[in-house]
């Protein structure tokens, strides 16, 4: 068990250690000079105080110094849990603006990932053994797992929002209100996440639910399920094993599919102004903050492979047979 735990960390180290280097590298290779811009929101038109500007800007975020030192530079101050000033915000710490967006991404991802995948799981099973749901649930799930994520929110938004008017169709909550803990704005806040929830869990649902059935179906079939039938154990106990076998690969599934899942929510909350994590990205790739996104990147890096390793953990406890492979490997 200590072994193969501590494979598993050393894998995530250097796949963290990889994607932190790439997400370093990925705004310094975008066109475009944030302290220009920056130097150009303060509206100033003397050329000597342009200039005095662009130098003091460059020399505070350290893009003056050569490329590998400011490589260097970003591990120090990321091992210190300094994720810089946004050039956007300035002079408003990285770390503020991301905890104040990341309740917003949680409150969809974390949702919208685990009913999808239990709904889904519970449908898919029930189609496999029954005609009528088989009929229904197979068809659907394949339109909506089919659906691009942005593509099902901008229709979700057309037609619960423009057309009847049910729901707002941009922002967290009303421009009218000021975060609080009273109950008013709390519904303020669901009525606002009800479409873009919607839209994750609906192409999610789909996924898992043609999976579930498809594994139900072929478990049902193997050689354990016809041996229990043939010793006249009841069909309720055999279709409790089928589901106990056939969740593990939904598992599997639900740890490959849980980066897909997550960039799927940073669009679904561009589509609908929502602001969490994906909004906030997308204003640092427009005000070519560097800072800001590397530390959103950061984030969401760190949140998949943590949700990643909780997996594995939830694997090796529901599967017998990777304990029983451990301890073998053990002796």
């Amino acid at each position: 068990m200590r072994r193969y735990f501590g494979r598993k960390l050393l894998i995530y180290g250097l796949t963290f250690f990889v994607a932190v280097t790439v997400n370093w590298m990925i705004p310094r290779f975008m066109p475009g000079d944030p302290v220009a811009s920056m130097v150009a929101r303060a509206n100033v038109t003397k050329p000597e105080a342009v200039e005095a500007m662009r130098a003091y800007y460059t020399s505070l975020f350290g893009l003056d110094q050569p490329l590998w030192q400011q490589y260097l530079n970003f591990w120090g101050a990321l091992l210190r849990g300094d994720f810089g000033v946004s050039i956007w915000l300035f002079p408003t710490p990285v770390s503020d603006v991301i905890t104040q967006a990341v309740p917003y991404t949680l409150a969809l991802i974390v949702p919208s990932v685990l009913l999808s995948w239990v709904v889904g799981n519970r449908f898919g099973a029930y189609a496999a053994r029954r005609k009528l749901l088989d009929n229904t649930v197979l068809p659907v799930g394949y339109v909506l797992t089919a659906m691009p994520y942005m593509w099902l929110a901008v229709l979700l938004a057309w037609a619960f929002g423009v057309i009847l008017g049910w729901f707002p169709v941009a922002g967290g909550y009303s421009f009218s209100m000021r975060p609080n803990w009273s109950m008013t704005f709390v519904l303020d806040l669901v009525h606002h996440w009800a479409l873009p929830f919607l839209s994750l869990f609906l192409v999610a649902l789909g996924g898992w639910a043609i999976g579930m059935r498809n594994m139900i179906i072929y478990e049902l079939e193997s050689d354990y399920s016809n041996y229990l039938s043939a010793l006249g154990a009841p069909s309720r106990l055999i279709r409790r094993y089928a589901f106990r076998n056939a969740v593990l690969p939904q598992i599997t599934g639900l740890a490959l599919q849980l980066g897909v899942l997550v960039a799927g929510a940073l669009v679904t909350e561009i589509v609908f102004a929502y602001p969490g994590l994906g909004s906030l990205i997308l204003k640092a790739i427009q005000n070519k903050d560097f800072f800001l996104l590397q530390g959103a990147f950061l984030f969401i890096v760190l949140g998949v492979l943590i949700a990643n390793f909780i997996i594995d953990i939830v694997y090796v406890v529901v599967d017998p047979r990777t304990r029983a492979g451990m301890a073998g490997a053990q002796a």
